[in-house]
């Protein structure tokens, strides 16, 4: 097999992602059996499949296949998650319903989530979870004063001041082009990932639908304040 010339496969390649996707698939099984500390290389190769040389085309080790599971897993929850954008018919009923999916998907692999998010965890993937929340957050920010623009300008034309709100929308999309910075959504992001490592190290002792419950109005009376 060609590689690279750190002498890491090609990423591109159909096989590549089919090993990593069994090699993923064969930690996130072994590590609701025992603690990831206690993996080793041998176990997970073993349980995809593929020898120990397949392993270290891939991964440099255990823990570095860990983050690779988790973040491609971080991605598809960020995405479910609501942010003060998110357009839904029924954004009361259907916000904690993605929350619930967030919290119900950490409880399903709550042992590598727990061991990549506690005192011994990942900083790469503690700073992924943060920076794709935030990032996330401040999208939705951003969909939701663009409609608030495009309502007042409505309202402005009826009245007669359509000029002044205009200039003003030129100046909240000069200014969110030029600073992405969102506090709110930074503040949200980071109390996300407080709130889940938490929830997680003592053993998920509420189920997620109260989770979810007790998070939403958070995140909404953060929003309403920012």
């Amino acid at each position: 097999m060609t590689t690279n010339r750190d002498g890491r496969a090609p990423l591109g390649d159909r096989r590549v992602r089919r090993t990593q996707k069994a090699l993923q698939a064969a930690l996130i099984e072994l590590v609701e059996e025992r603690d990831l500390s206690r993996l080793s290389v041998a176990d997970v190769a073993g349980r995809a499949g593929v020898s120990r040389s397949t392993f270290y085309d891939h991964y440099r080790d255990v823990h570095e296949l860990a983050e690779a599971a988790c973040t491609v897993m971080i991605d598809e929850l960020i995405g479910a998650v609501p942010g003060p954008g998110s357009v839904s018919a029924d954004p009361a009923r259907d916000a904690p319903q993605k929350l619930l999916a967030f919290f119900t998907t950490l409880a399903e692999h709550a042992g590598l989530y727990r061991a990549l998010l506690g005192p011994s965890g990942s900083a790469r993937v503690i700073d992924h979870i943060r920076r794709r929340a935030t990032a996330a957050g401040y999208a939705g920010a951003r969909q939701a004063r663009g409609r608030a623009t495009v309502e007042g300008a409505g309202e402005a034309a009826a009245e007669g001041t359509v000029e002044g709100t205009v200039e003003g929308a030129g100046e909240a999309v000069r200014q969110g082009d030029g600073d992405p910075h969102d506090v709110p959504a930074a503040f949200a992001a980071g109390a996300l990932v407080g709130v889940a490592a938490d929830w997680l190290q003592r053993g998920c002792p509420r189920t997620p639908a109260e989770m979810a419950d007790l998070t939403w109005p958070l995140f909404t009376a953060l929003y309403r304040r920012g």
